[in-house]
């Protein structure tokens, strides 16, 4: 069996908190309406069950529209509900052992410098999350990695590179001019009043650089 193929141009990541009340499946499911192309599932504390129902839910509908689903961290909810890939930081699982117990899927690996990118595409990762590239509300510890520090990542591994941190529609433009492959999106999208057009605006954006 071979991995799936993805597009990881307009990658959104979950967070509730942004959704106010809002239910999340059917906000997924409007940002992917509006163009995005995968969701990650992030979910930091909440119990085991509950996430294994927000991700059986959040599955059904991205099989519907046939968008890959990753789980963050958590490789037992990306085992149970079959999910395409698997996204781990720095202190998560060891990409290695992950690649053992989770074969023939994708694997992404969260990188804030040179050196956690080349040790990550050396190990066999399929993609980096890079980031994060400006300060942001649902990562209030993250280090921010600069513009050329994102190109020169770009620029020395072979395998598709993602930006996320704090991305927005007002600075997505100095991002794709790195030539990186793809945007992790959070509350740019899931904190508007309009989730499809939100992810609709993102994608105009994305495809006017290509």
């Amino acid at each position: 069996m071979s991995k799936m193929s993805a597009d990881y141009s307009l990658y959104l990541v979950t967070d509730r908190i942004q959704l106010g009340k809002r239910d999340l499946a059917h906000s997924v499911e409007l940002a992917i309406q509006g163009g995005v192309t995968l969701v990650q599932l992030r979910e930091k504390s909440i119990s085991t069950r509950e996430f294994l129902e927000i991700a059986y839910q959040v599955k059904e509908i991205t099989s519907r529209y046939k968008i890959p689903l990753f789980i963050n961290d958590r490789l037992d909810i990306a085992l149970a509900v079959d999910a395409d890939g698997l996204h781990i930081g720095q202190d998560d699982l060891p990409l290695t052992k992950a690649k053992e117990l989770f074969p023939n899927k994708l694997i992404g690996v969260s990188a804030s410098n040179l050196a956690e990118a080349l040790l990550a595409a050396e190990q066999g990762a399929d993609y980096l999350g890079v980031g994060a590239m400006y300060s942001t509300s649902t990562k209030s510890d993250a280090k921010l990695v600069s513009l050329d520090e994102l190109e020169l990542i770009k620029k020395s591994v072979s395998i598709p590179v993602v930006a996320i941190g704090g991305i927005n529609q007002q600075n997505v433009q100095q991002i794709m001019d790195t030539r990186i492959d793809g945007v992790a999106i959070v509350s740019a999208i899931l904190a508007q009043d309009d989730i499809l057009q939100a992810a609709h605006d993102f994608q105009t954006l994305l495809k006017s650089n290509r």
